[in-house]
């Protein structure tokens, strides 16, 4: 398994594309938290990533993938804000890693490599917000983010089900 900074005209592959819906579907379906809840909505999912997908290929974001062969197996992203007053820390977002390839080290090595890009482009700091209730601080926490806040009730995961918002920085 090996993290790849995929090129804005890569955003374009049918492939790539194909592979990562596929590992969004599969990463919602088996309940993680990625923006949305089982069973995926995938014609959502697959508008959403090409949201995604079309700033990467405009430069605007950075898009960070794991490949194990000829499988694109999961990704991250380093999202630019549009102010001129935060050119220095970017958000990490949609960070999923395959079910098929949990448990194996690739989230560290997606994260690492997110880190490693944030460093290539001189950032200071990185943000991320996560689902409160599922204990990934526990992920978090040791690849050196830190909580800075919660904002609660804001994620609806269902009618009577409602979770923290966490907001988690890493200095660079």
């Amino acid at each position: 398994m090996k993290y790849l900074e995929a090129e804005p005209d890569e955003a374009l592959d049918p492939g790539l594309r194909a592979d990562l819906l596929d590992t969004w579907v599969a990463a919602t379906n088996a309940g993680g938290a990625v923006g949305y809840t089982a069973p995926a909505p995938t014609a959502e999912i697959a508008q959403n990533l090409d949201g995604a997908l079309g700033r990467v290929a405009a430069g605007l974001d950075v898009l960070g993938v794991l490949h194990v062969g000829e499988r694109y197996v999961g990704m991250g992203m380093l999202v630019t804000r549009s102010s001129a007053l935060q050119p220095h820390w970017r958000t990490v977002l949609r960070v999923m890693v395959h079910p098929d390839c949990q448990g194996q080290g690739a989230g560290r090595l997606l994260m690492e490599g997110l880190r490693g890009s944030a460093n290539d482009l001189g950032l200071e700091q990185l943000q991320l917000t996560i689902r409160g209730g599922l204990g990934l601080e526990d992920f978090y926490g040791p690849l050196g983010y830190r909580v800075v806040g919660t904002h609660p009730r804001a994620i609806r995961v269902a009618s009577d089900d409602y979770r923290d918002e966490i907001m988690m920085v890493m200095d660079l």
